[in-house]
């Protein structure tokens, strides 16, 4: 890659935004949760690729006319990733956006999950 390009994807990866996120686990299921205010359902993609997950969009002004005098909350284009492991079940990934927070819960794969071992009696 010439330096030209590497230094425009150098900035341009430095004007995306970075979601906060947290990673929890919930009923046998691990969850990323990742803030997204002002971000609307049309405005988001997820997919995965080999073993990442991405999540990328965008988030566009919330006031379309005027000057700003004060703007904490960036804008523009945003992606995270994240590196799935092979306890996950990739065809089993489910992607909620409420409230301005999108939740993905990431199903593990059945032979990874707890067994409960039965205690038999003689």
């Amino acid at each position: 890659m010439a330096d030209r390009e590497v230094a425009e994807q150098k900035e341009a990866e430095a004007r995306q935004i970075r979601p906060l996120y947290g990673i929890h686990e919930n009923e046998g299921n691990v969850v990323i949760t990742m803030e997204m205010p002002g971000v609307k359902k049309e405005d988001l993609t997820i997919n995965v690729e080999g073993n990442e997950l991405r999540a990328r969009g965008q988030r566009t002004p919330a006031v379309e006319s005027g000057t700003f005098l004060i703007r904490e909350r960036r804008q523009g284009d945003f992606v995270q990733s994240f590196t799935l492991d092979d306890t996950i079940d990739q065809n089993r990934i489910d992607a909620t956006l409420e409230r301005g927070v999108l939740s993905i819960t990431l199903h593990l794969k059945e032979e990874v999950k707890p067994k409960l071992i039965e205690i038999k009696t003689k």
